[in-house]
């Protein structure tokens, strides 16, 4: 028997936790304080864990200088140091894991970070990076409630809305070996600070909106920008919310405004004949992010000194230092980031290169309100009436926004854009550990029958089915798209797809394609494609694998007939049965990480791929 509800924020700045007992008629929402390393031989109980790895030389690991007493060892030290460390000893830090965590461009089981330091350095995979930041955690909770350790509740781990499911079923496989329950439940950031909007506004909030408002959510975090769409609708006399719309992964979020100042204030190096390296450009980097925090905040000082250190003769004799205003970063990240924009404003399309610098995919587009715009165009904007246009409301979320003068920039571009002002919900008091607060709400919602969002799948999912027909020298067969999960499809619920039969192809490998649709709401289970617009069906990373069945299950052609029965997990995976219609034989195929066959370090296999299930071979489920 459950007796808290938890809520975790694995954040890419921050992680936080917040609980509820569950036995209470209203939830009372407190955080967890969090023991850390704060110095060498010093530690502190903290309200987040700064999601900063920083990875300790021999001598100092040997000389136990990191060491937690009240909780196990671990190979890294995360939380506060790790993030003070990060600007003299960029090389050994892991910043940002999430954001690499979501990265399909590498492999993610890849003891990759941090990113191109140097040989001798240990690394660490963002899949583990990850477990390790969750692993500190679960042992907080279980130091502080030992007669209730956190694999006996109900956990809600939260993930930002855009996440794919490959990103899912990573954060997934963190979180199990990090020891959290099996049942864990993943909840999108931007459902998570509406739920402690509701919790913080109590009964209240039916009178803030009415049926047919919509409220964007505009969460800007440290790597990620997330919008979601929540509807107000009406049933059985009562307020419900729905959520309608999701936007895409952004990569853009503080990270990128730490980028810029850093580019800013190298150039203010640069005057002074100050020539950075690599690694000094690194520290610089983190070295921007602590001046921009201190700078936007309500009572931050007027002028920040940023210093380097010298890593060489050849470059800098010692520590070299420049002076930044906070006017002259306030403009600087206002105009970058938000600048004024029309309704019909769409992010920037700039030319590539035919050759990258592998890392971080960041957005080629940082201003934010050119996406916000884009995104209101596609799902306010085109569903409004002339006649009687419902009110938009904005509910802020996310660490950027502890600067009033973002928050006053980005209420101000939204106005501009939809010709009318929207009403700003809730306070930004509680920004850094509101996602986390609404986490935990929301589980002690889910078990007292409180209310929830609605909303489900936030795409529509379709599998590509190929036509049969005469073989053509030079041509692929015509490819129809099956839909299997519409838009809205609730979590934890499956369905029949209808339809005739199809081949499943068995012996020998094959690949499966998988299409999806952020704005095809009228698509139903079953509903067959046979062309579309190459912008509104996006293919995700197909499936390569060889399937497995009794050899008297094949006909002569290597195929098995079957029927789909599609599902979406608790976990917000999709779940694609294929079901033998003669005799109880069924292939599982989910979206997961890549093929189960490929052995670790695999470079060749698809870190995007689907696997089947239950066997690394992709035999059947009997």
């Amino acid at each position: 028997m459950h007796q808290y509800s938890v809520g975790i924020d694995l954040g890419t700045t921050n992680c936080v936790v917040a609980y509820s007992a569950l036995n209470v008629d209203r939830p009372h929402v407190q955080l967890l304080r969090i023991e850390q390393v704060t110095a060498p031989n010093e530690t502190e109980a903290q309200p987040s864990l700064a999601s900063f790895l920083y990875i300790p030389t021999t001598p100092e690991h040997e000389a136990g200088l990191f060491q937690i007493p009240s909780l196990p060892a671990y190979p890294t030290v995360n939380g506060s140091y790790a993030r003070t460390i990060s600007a003299e000893q960029p090389e050994r830090t892991i910043a940002a894991a999430k954001s690499w965590l979501c990265h399909g461009g590498v492999d993610r089981h890849a003891p990759i970070l941090p990113w191109q330091s140097p040989e001798e350095i240990p690394k660490f995979s963002p899949t583990n990076a990850s477990k390790l930041l969750l692993r500190q955690l679960v042992d907080a909770w279980d130091q502080e409630f030992p007669e209730a350790p956190l694999h006996g509740q109900l956990v809600t781990l939260t993930v930002p809305a855009s996440f794919d499911m490959s990103a899912r079923e990573l954060t997934r496989e963190a979180a199990l070996s990090a020891g959290l329950p099996d049942d864990f439940i993943l909840l999108e950031e931007p459902q998570a600070a509406v739920y402690h909007w509701m919790d913080k506004a109590g009964d209240s909030w039916r009178q803030a909106v009415g049926e047919g408002d919509s409220l964007l959510v505009c969460d800007i975090g440290g790597g990620t920008t997330d919008l979601t769409m929540v509807r107000v609708e009406q049933e059985h006399g009562e307020l419900i919310l729905r959520r309608v719309a999701v936007g895409n992964h952004l990569l853009v979020g503080g990270d990128n405004m730490d980028l810029a100042l850093a580019h800013f204030v190298a150039t203010k190096f640069a005057e002074k004949g100050t020539r950075l390296n690599a690694w000094q450009s690194v520290a610089l980097w983190h070295s921007c992010r602590r001046a921009k925090e201190s700078l936007l905040s309500i009572d931050g000082p007027a002028v920040e000194t940023i210093s380097v250190l010298g890593r060489g003769s050849k470059l800098i004799g010692g520590t070299v230092s420049v002076e930044i205003q906070r006017e002259e970063v306030q403009q600087l990240l206002i105009d970058g980031f938000f600048p004024m924009c029309e309704a019909d404003a769409r992010p920037e399309q700039l030319p590539h290169s035919g050759l990258h610098e592998l890392g971080l995919p960041f957005e080629a587009d940082s201003a934010i309100t050119r996406h916000v715009a884009s995104f209101l165009s596609d799902h306010y904007l085109a569903h409004q009436s002339n006649d009687e246009p419902r009110p938009l409301h904005l509910l802020l979320n996310g660490g950027v926004f502890k600067s009033d003068a973002l928050q006053m920039r980005l209420g101000n571009a939204i106005t501009h854009i939809l010709a009318a002002q929207p009403k700003t919900l809730g306070d930004t008091q509680d920004l850094d550990y509101s996602v986390a607060r609404g986490a935990a709400y929301y589980g002690w919602a889910k078990q007292r029958g409180g209310v929830r969002i609605r909303g489900g799948a936030p795409r529509s999912y379709y599998v590509g089915i190929e036509t049969a027909g005469l073989a053509i020298p030079g041509m692929p067969r015509p490819l129809q798209a099956v839909c299997v999960v519409p838009l809205g499809m609730e979590e934890g619920t499956e369905a029949e797809v209808p339809g005739r039969e199809v081949g499943l192809v068995i012996g020998k490998a094959a690949k499966f394609r998988f299409f999806a649709a952020a704005d095809r709401p009228e698509d139903t289970v079953g509903q067959v494609l046979r062309e579309w617009d190459e912008n509104e069906l996006i293919e995700t990373s197909p499936l390569e694998l060889e399937l497995n069945a009794d050899e008297a299950t094949k006909n002569e052609q290597g195929f098995v007939p079957v029927k789909f029965l599609s599902r979406v997990s608790e976990l917000g995976v999709l779940e694609l049965w294929c079901k033998s219609t003669r005799d109880h034989q069924q292939w599982k195929l989910e979206f997961s990480i890549r093929g189960e066959e490929s052995a670790p370090g695999d470079d060749t296999a698809d870190p995007g791929a689907a696997s089947s299930h239950p066997s690394a071979s992709g035999g059947p489920a009997r």
